[in-house]
């Protein structure tokens, strides 16, 4: 019993070990969800195999949906081929690519280039939490987590606050920062791509606690691990990310 204990403490501390590198490369790039879909811009470091990938490109390769299956790494990929698969979002659902990475020979220019072709939109949001529950929400037939647009000169920290507050009708305090998640969306015809701020949060007071209707949103409910894990499965990429940083990479074995 005792081997076992001590086995189990060591795999825990082996997962949150590679977890914190991963966490630490995906710092190192850019992360957007475009369609629900992940697109990664990360600095190219020569190169090498890449044996995570279902699909290997490179920067001399026509973007063309048809290769676009599984996991695709472009190494050392171009500006022409970043827009051209900006432009294949807006008429294509590419069902059978699950991510693609860009490995950039001058990241920095090829971030700046991605966001030049969007609206820049500021957001920030929360995870709250009531002793061993989550606060989520059922906004347009997805489970989401509270978050909206800052007002204008408003602090990250303050807006993330407020939104929660004002779309769940409870009192909460501010903790840490969990992470940033970029997504991408058209609206009047103009791309947007949002940029949300999310926080750790402790509920303060929840005897109001209802949906703010205006906003949409049919439901607030506590769930479980359990019930996160299973909401997941109706949700977006981003919350799932949140999520998964949130519990340290853990999400599918906690509770």
């Amino acid at each position: 019993m005792w081997i076992f204990t001590v086995s189990a403490e060591l795999h825990s501390l082996e997962k949150r070990f590679y977890f914190n590198i991963l966490r630490t490369a995906q710092i190192a790039g850019m992360k957007i969800f475009v369609n629900d879909k992940p697109v990664r811009i990360i600095q190219y470091a020569g190169p090498r195999p890449y044996p995570d990938y279902d699909t290997v490109l490179n920067g001399k390769n026509e973007i063309v949906s048809t290769m676009l299956n599984g996991r695709v790494m472009v190494e050392n990929a171009t500006a022409t081929q970043l827009d051209r698969l900006l432009r294949l979002f807006e008429v294509k659902k590419l069902k059978k690519m699950k991510s693609i990475t860009f490995s950039m020979t001058d990241y920095d220019f090829m971030v700046q280039f991605v966001k030049d072709q969007f609206k820049i939109v500021k957001a920030a949001g929360g995870v709250v939490k009531k002793s061993d529950k989550i606060l989520m929400i059922y906004r347009m037939k997805k489970w989401d987590l509270p978050k909206g647009k800052l007002n204008k000169k408003e602090s990250i920290e303050d807006g993330a606050k407020r939104e929660v507050e004002e779309e769940c009708s409870v009192r909460v305090e501010l903790r840490e920062k969990i992470c940033t998640t970029w997504h991408t969306y058209t609206r009047k015809g103009k791309r947007i791509l949002k940029r949300t701020d999310w926080y750790e949060m402790s509920c303060l007071d929840d005897s109001n606690m209802q949906p703010q209707l205006e906003e949409f949103i049919e439901e607030v409910k506590w769930m479980t691990v359990k019930d996160v894990r299973k909401s997941l499965k109706n949700s977006y990429g981003t919350i799932y990310e949140v999520m998964e940083t949130f519990y340290k990479g853990e999400l599918d074995t906690v509770g």
